[in-house]
């Protein structure tokens, strides 16, 4: 199994990586910091004293149309990217009880303490998305709002290039000689370059090769915690089968 374009989408926009914000018939893009609840909908944290504010307006005579734009950050180099995002929809400012659980939400995945001025020198702004787009190698892939929402973020993502840093690192002599036995290597030294809930994508062969392969985890990943379990298998005993990519 491998993510889904919702599955890829609903991780880039997590608020984990930086987002620009392009509006209907303004100028910009804007840099934004940006998360989203546990629904999907998007939350924009915003200067009082911005331009972006300006644009954002809540006097305005209706709501903005905005799009969501978000790059995928690979953790090395030489790492395959996961695409670019642009989720769409019309921005509403929040205040009162609305505000106060939008913030709550938007600490869960960055908790920055700009949240506790919230309704003073920042505003929150939510969409719901009505429109969500990926482009991976290429492609574009339209992906229907429902299904958007019903995906849930990696929850491997915030983490990855850490564990993968910590393999090669404390366990570079056995990933290496784990892999080769799995893909049948000889004089190859593959590496782990990404990490999903589904397993690892493996790079191997000479330098600018760019054969990889999959590694599939038993069972998807949960949370942060079912990494070790499903880690130690499948670096002591013989893998699932693999699937050339």
């Amino acid at each position: 199994m491998a993510p889904t374009p919702a599955e890829l989408i609903r991780t880039l926009v997590a608020g984990r990586l930086p987002g620009l914000v392009h509006l209907a018939h303004r100028p910009g893009p804007f840099h934004v910091r940006h998360a989203t609840d546990p629904e999907g909908r998007v939350l924009l944290l915003v200067p009082v004293f911005s331009d972006l504010a300006a644009e954002l307006d809540p006097g305005a005579a209706r709501d903005v149309a905005v799009v969501l734009d978000v790059l995928d950050l690979p953790p090395a180099a030489g790492a395959p990217s996961a695409g670019r995002a642009w989720v769409s929809g019309w921005a509403v400012p929040l205040c009162g009880e609305a505000a106060r659980r939008a913030a709550d939400d938007f600490a869960a995945v960055d908790p920055t303490g700009d949240l506790l001025d919230v309704g003073r020198r920042f505003r929150l702004h939510r969409f719901e998305v009505a429109e969500a787009r990926l482009e991976t190698a290429g492609t574009v892939h339209r992906v229907d709002p429902g299904e958007y929402a019903a995906a849930e973020p990696d929850p491997l993502h915030a983490d990855e290039a850490t564990v993968l840093a910590d393999l090669a690192d404390r366990h570079g002599p056995q990933v290496v000689a784990y892999l080769r036995r799995q893909l049948d290597l000889a004089g190859d030294e593959p590496r782990v370059v990404r990490l999903d809930r589904y397993g690892l994508i493996v790079a191997y062969g000479r330098p600018g090769d760019r054969r990889r392969a999959r590694l599939p985890f038993p069972h998807p990943v949960t949370d942060r915690a079912d990494l070790p379990d499903l880690l130690h298998p499948l670096l002591n005993t013989p893998a699932p089968t693999h699937r050339h990519l």
